[in-house]
């Protein structure tokens, strides 16, 4: 396993990082501890969630995916071995996310509600990395990208990374990230950062892939100039970019056939392009997933690559891809189908 530095912070993690949004939904406590165990013993040092998983989000289910790795946490009192990462939710109408109801907004009292309750949840008294799921102001986080403005109420960046600093100097934090961002947006927390004083953002938590390669337009000259790493998730588009849904698939028990939520990767030249990619991987003898995720651990601006599975069998596939190194040739071919279908899937 290749270990990358994190941002400017001088701390190591693996290239690939092991996503739990599975767990407590697709994923049984059991099930969530196997592939805790079999991350670690395989080099992997980071963990990924967030206090709105599982995913689909909903009221009944919300928070199970931290439990799980609470409990992973406190059997194994291995602490010091793994790096968590969650998130708090930005703006947004789950209104069952807050104990009075609210709207999440990442006010002060959100925010401070929200890692108590990671925390708790984690059975920890650190997080190693909290991030902000998407922004508080309202942007196109998800699709799309062109960029809508609209007048809003959002509260300041300035102010957010003020309350963030607080955890930081109380040690429930250490490192701050985004998610799901633009350029203007991680600028304007590094320019804040420098005015005031205030910590810095360390990492950006954006789908990167071969269908949605986005992030090299502005966020990638960000990390070369301003050190901010990339924790690419979607490596696999949701599972299109392995192959499994080719022709028509429907696999049993895989997140197209539970919960028909994969929409983006159905439109347009998104499926003319994934066949593609995956008809160029087996040319090359190679495994779909493998290559995909290969293609993203690649990547310069990427510290670590999010890999989430449903079964050990797809985990062991997705770590084995560290092993698998693309070529010239195979690089040229992939440049070359992104000529043809650039970004079909945002």
């Amino acid at each position: 396993m290749e270990y990358r530095e994190l941002g400017r912070t001088g701390v190591k993690v693996s290239a690939l990082c092991l996503g739990t949004m599975t767990f407590g939904e697709q994923n049984s406590e059991a099930e969530g501890h196997a592939q805790m165990d079999y991350a670690i013993d395989h080099g992997i040092n980071i963990f990924d969630s967030a206090e709105l998983y599982p995913i689909p989000p909903k009221p009944e289910t919300h928070g199970r995916t931290e439990e799980i790795i609470g409990t992973w946490l406190a059997a194994r009192k291995n602490r010091d071995k793994v790096m968590i990462a969650t998130k708090v939710a930005g703006r947004g109408k789950a209104t069952w996310l807050r104990r009075d109801g609210s709207a999440p907004r990442l006010s002060e009292m959100q925010i401070m509600e929200a890692v108590e309750g990671s925390l708790r949840r984690l059975q920890t008294d650190y997080i190693d990395l909290y991030q902000l799921h998407w922004p508080d102001r309202p942007i196109r986080a998800f699709e799309g990208l062109n960029y809508e403005h609209r007048d809003d109420e959002s509260h300041p960046i300035h102010d957010i990374l003020t309350v963030l600093a607080k955890l930081v100097a109380s040690g429930k934090v250490r490192f701050l990230g985004l998610s799901n961002e633009t350029p203007w947006g991680v600028m304007s927390f590094l320019k804040a950062a420098e005015q005031h004083d205030l910590p810095r953002i360390v990492s950006i938590q954006n789908a990167f892939n071969l269908v949605n390669r986005v992030f090299e337009i502005g966020l990638s000259e960000i990390f070369y100039r301003e050190q901010v790493s990339l924790l690419a998730y979607s490596p696999l588009g949701q599972g299109y970019l392995s192959g499994k849904y080719e022709d028509g698939a429907l696999p049993p028990h895989s997140r197209k056939t539970l919960f028909n939520r994969l929409g983006r990767y159905e439109m347009g030249n998104g499926p003319r392009a994934i066949s593609t990619y995956v008809a160029l991987a087996k040319k090359h003898g190679f495994d779909p997933a493998q290559m995909a995720i290969a293609f993203a651990v690649s990547q310069a601006f990427v510290a670590s690559t999010i890999i989430g599975a449903t079964t050990l069998q797809q985990l062991e596939t997705d770590i084995a891809a560290t092993g698998l190194r693309l070529s010239g040739d195979v690089l040229a071919d992939i440049d070359r189908i992104h000529l043809d279908y650039p970004n079909p899937c945002p």
